[in-house]
């Protein structure tokens, strides 16, 4: 349990910096970080099975890459239901969400 919340305030942490960082990435702050990782969590668990089922064919075609665009897509449905995400345009999200995973990636690292 003490692991789970740690990488839960590690990643929001870290994603606050993300959004500090990158240009077309707006962040309340870090009680907003924390929510946002709650929801791409919720989000990646619920939603993101749905896509990849849905768009298998696709994803065939282009050789994997409209993965990318389906976490797109769930980085502008965070966008959508927080008040406080903003994300500008399709590039600012796709940039976010490979530094979101390169972070993922390093804090799996050190949790582990």
């Amino acid at each position: 349990m003490l692991g789970f919340i740690l990488k839960i305030v590690l990643t929001a942490g870290l994603v606050y910096g993300l959004s500090m960082v990158l240009p077309g990435v707006a962040l309340g702050g870090f009680g907003s970080a924390i929510i946002l990782v709650l929801v791409l969590g919720v989000l990646n668990a619920v939603v993101k099975p749905i896509l990849k089922i849905l768009g298998f064919p696709i994803t065939v075609l282009t050789l994997g890459l409209f993965l990318l665009v389906i976490n797109v897509i769930i980085v502008k449905l965070a966008d959508f239901l927080m008040t406080s995400f903003d994300v500008h345009g399709f590039l600012n999200a796709l940039i976010f969400s490979l530094a979101l995973s390169v972070v993922n990636a390093l804090v799996d690292l050190v949790v582990d």
